[in-house]
């Protein structure tokens, strides 16, 4: 018996999961990765490394991505809420920079599985907000790029009016434009 349901988005690739919580006077069991009953809904089933971030609200983080060792992410929030957000920068796709946004909530049930060759990033709606995701390959350093999270070509609708106010890290507040990525002719193949 397969626990998830999946949606398909606009953009091709990128899949909206729902697991199924089991309730009780305890609290809850939920499952949120199993090889085979991803496997048989085509999703990858090669998640090597699990990360969790924790933020305050108005935190945005992101919108990266690796240039070799491209990371798929599947995305899902454990405590609190955010914004998530995957840009395409497959070049050779139909909605190549195009962008999808979603929420993600301790209480929808819902992953965002966001593949090789997208930006990725989110903002927090919460406070302690805890994300857990789990990537197709390992973080490497010397490969991390990204975008600026307002960047003006993207155009990303993001629900600033939910949060007081926005928390950047120095690395993601000089992030290049997504003009000057194209200028510099790099993308996914």
């Amino acid at each position: 018996m397969n626990n998830f349901k999946i949606w398909e988005t606009s953009i091709e690739g990128l899949k909206i999961i729902e697991g199924t919580r089991y309730p009780d006077e305890r609290g809850y069991f939920k499952e949120v990765f199993r090889r085979d009953s991803f496997s048989e809904l085509g999703l990858p089933g090669d998640l090597c490394q699990g990360n969790v971030s924790c933020s305050a609200s108005g935190v945005v983080r992101g919108l990266h991505y690796q240039k070799e060792h491209a990371q798929g992410k599947l995305v899902g929030v454990m405590k609190g809420a955010i914004y998530d957000v995957a840009v395409d920068l497959r070049k050779d796709s139909r909605t190549f920079g195009a962008w999808e946004g979603m929420m993600l909530t301790e209480d929808n049930q819902c992953q965002f599985y966001v593949p090789e060759g997208f930006a990725h990033g989110f903002l927090s709606l919460a406070d302690d907000t805890m994300v857990l995701y789990h990537c197709t390959d390992i973080y490497c350093p010397g490969a991390e790029a990204g975008i600026h999270w307002q960047d003006p070509t993207l155009a990303i609708d993001w629900p600033l009016s939910d949060v007081e106010r926005i928390l950047l890290s120095d690395k993601d507040t000089e992030l290049p434009s997504y003009q000057s990525i194209l200028e510099e002719g790099w993308a996914y193949s």
